[in-house]
């Protein structure tokens, strides 16, 4: 069905604005607003643009990136705020690649040991 990235969501300091990829509108609405509040919160902390694309595979990646001469952008802070949400929202994020794996990838569901 893809053969690219697909962005899930973003937000982007310099705009001010959060995207969300209408694809995923079937996730629940606490779910999406766990995911803006979590961009949001990012952006507004290190700067730059966030946004979380799954891979070929159905893996959710976190893509930083700021602009040329932004001098407020906390490049350190921003890896160490990945490492942070990685492990506070691990069982969030592992549930949106099943997610995308089962009805983007369409693989089947398999048994959780």
């Amino acid at each position: 069905m893809y053969e690219e990235r697909v962005v899930l969501c973003g937000a982007n300091s310099y705009e001010e604005k959060y995207y969300f990829n209408e694809d995923f509108a079937t996730l629940p609405k606490n779910i999406k607003d766990e995911l803006k509040i979590m961009c949001v919160l990012f952006t507004s902390e290190v700067g730059g643009i966030l946004t979380l694309e799954f891979e070929e595979d159905g893996t959710l990646c976190f893509q930083v990136a700021s602009q040329e001469n932004d001098f407020f952008f906390d490049e350190i802070g921003s890896g160490l705020k990945i490492r942070k949400l990685r492990k506070e929202k691990t069982e969030l994020l592992q549930s949106l690649e099943m997610f995308y794996r089962v009805f983007f990838l369409e693989e089947p569901l398999e048994e959780q040991e």
